[in-house]
């Protein structure tokens, strides 16, 4: 064979198995779908509590301005077995103030005072409770339903992040314009007085008040 012609043919070679090589290492490297994918950030450890499983809101404000609620009729009330209403978990998961903590507990919800100096004003949260009503559909009176913090203030609950409010409606055996009347508020006022006193932790509390109120004390094993 010619020199030229034999130069020619190893060159033709030399680019196939070239060729051949690339395809194999396509083909064989790990998870190459979805490589470009794979080193994607995550939601921010920022937005979560304790757990991953409450969000952590922007906490006390100098001064409150109004949130912007849900979309209209994008929420929905879920009701316990007895009837008593629970809020949306995707609209209304709980938020808490970052300020409050088992370290600060004593400066903060277990001292007398606190959640008076930073619960945002009337004027602030009735433009919210309007909005809010409309993300949950709500149609009854809004003197009969309170504009609710799911974590209350004084379990470390944040005071005006748009995900710890909604428009609680009336629970069963409401008198029909007596106001709110409220049964959750017992139980947020033992476990204040549980988390103050050492019998329960913060979190854990936050927690089993966010999931289900009437199911707090048992979860959380203060049950009288």
């Amino acid at each position: 064979m010619p020199i030229s012609a034999r130069r020619a043919a190893i060159a033709a070679l030399t680019v196939v198995a070239t060729a051949v090589a690339g395809c194999s290492s396509v083909r064989t490297h790990p998870d190459a779908k979805g490589s470009a994918h794979s080193g994607a950030p995550g939601p921010s450890s920022s937005s979560s509590g304790p757990g991953g499983s409450i969000p952590v809101g922007p906490g006390p404000q100098p001064a409150y301005t109004v949130q912007p609620q849900p979309s209209p009729g994008s929420c929905h009330v879920r009701h316990t077995a007895d009837k008593q209403p629970l809020p949306d978990a995707k609209c209304t998961p709980g938020a808490t103030n970052p300020k409050v903590t088992a370290a600060t507990l004593k400066t903060t919800i277990c001292r007398s005072g606190y959640t008076k100096g930073i619960r945002p004003p009337v004027n602030i949260t009735s433009r919210e409770k309007k909005a809010n009503a409309a993300s949950y559909a709500y149609t009854g009176p809004l003197h009969d339903a309170e504009y609710d913090h799911l974590i209350s203030l004084q379990l470390g609950g944040d005071p005006n992040d748009p995900r710890n409010l909604w428009v609680e409606p009336p629970s069963p055996g409401h008198r029909p314009g007596a106001g709110p009347n409220n049964p959750k508020d017992v139980v947020e006022n033992r476990l204040k007085a549980a988390i103050c006193s050492g019998k329960t932790d913060l979190t854990k509390a936050q927690e089993a008040i966010a999931h289900d109120w009437t199911t707090a004390e048992a979860v959380l094993g203060l049950k009288q």
